[in-house]
């Protein structure tokens, strides 16, 4: 720890607990063991707020961090707008990702872009902030042993957002449009939310989720804050994922249908231009696990097809 010379420089993240209507701060970082552990600092003062905050302003390294970030947007790359990567800072700070959190929705489409080091066309900034867990349905290659409580770590962000639909979404009263959903594998239960308790969050279980979610990557979002650094899906599982959900939706949601279209199609256009054969071998992987998951893939290509004859599919054969 040498490294370390004040609290700024400190790894890990400040957590907050409402006991009894009293305000107190946790400090939480992984011990030697790679275990995520979190120690008592006290009610909340004046002098522990101070502390805080000089963590979350960075030491040197973060400042340089934040530098080079905002560099990168200056020279074009695209960043997020403050509120939004305000929350995903937040919750990557309480160990969200290293908990096997995952990144899903616009926010990974857009951040392919500085991946992979092009540019859409069309990438307009969403609304909707969107965080999965693969529960038990899906082994990831990713430490599961950090734990953390996702309501409180909401509640600190101190934006006014509150939970609706069985805990699963938190909107805010005064931006109702701005809302953070959380997501899982459809389980056994069916449609009923489901509590992942390293997170001590309730989920959404949605059908085919689990696809997208295998072998994740790491993708780092831009933001004047600074770089954030998130699990995400792989570009081409995130693309032929949206194809099962173009074949999943209901007519009443065709608008939101035309957008996982267009996110399927530049990626498909992008991947069978550099990398036909892993998309090839990804999509049999898809068609090959049944008839409701072939189904609606090749419906949603046939969507693709006629809404963007452009794009090269051969990778895809039906």
């Amino acid at each position: 720890m040498d490294d370390v010379r004040s609290v700024a420089a400190l790894p890990g993240s400040f957590s907050r607990k409402i006991v009894k209507g009293k305000e107190y701060w946790y400090y939480q970082t992984p011990d030697l063991t790679g275990r995520q552990m979190q120690i008592f600092l006290g009610a909340a003062s004046v002098e522990l707020n101070t502390l805080i905050e000089q963590h979350r302003q960075g030491d040197a390294t973060t400042i340089h961090l934040r530098q080079l970030a905002r560099q990168s947007i200056a020279a074009g790359c695209l960043s997020l707008v403050s509120s939004h990567a305000k929350i995903i800072e937040r919750l990557a700070d309480a160990g969200f990702f290293r908990a096997s959190g995952i990144l899903v929705g616009t926010h990974v489409y857009m951040a392919y872009q500085n991946y992979l080091g092009i540019r859409w066309q069309s990438a307009a900034q969403t609304v909707d902030l969107d965080f999965a867990h693969a529960g038990r349905n899906v082994s990831v290659a990713i430490p599961s042993d950090v734990t953390m409580d996702m309501g409180c770590e909401i509640e600190a962000l101190k934006m006014g957002f509150v939970p609706v639909k069985s805990l699963t979404t938190y909107v805010k009263s005064d931006e109702q449009d701005l809302q953070i959903d959380f997501v899982t594998c459809r389980h056994r239960g069916g449609d009923t939310p489901v509590l992942i308790k390293a997170l001590n969050a309730t989920m959404q279980p949605l059908k085919f989720m689990e696809f997208s979610m295998e072998a994740p990557i790491q993708v780092t979002l831009l933001a004047q804050r600074g770089p954030i650094t998130v699990n995400a899906p792989p570009p081409e599982k995130y693309a032929l994922h949206k194809l099962l959900v173009y074949g999943e939706r209901p007519q009443n949601m065709r608008v939101k249908a035309t957008k996982d279209l267009a996110q399927a199609a530049s990626l498909i256009d992008y991947l069978a231009k550099n990398d036909a054969e892993l998309l090839s071998e990804t999509w049999n992987g898809l068609i090959s696990r049944g008839p409701g998951w072939r189904s609606r893939a090749i419906e949603g290509l046939k969507a693709l097809k006629e809404r963007y004859p452009q794009v090269d599919t051969a990778a895809l054969p039906q």
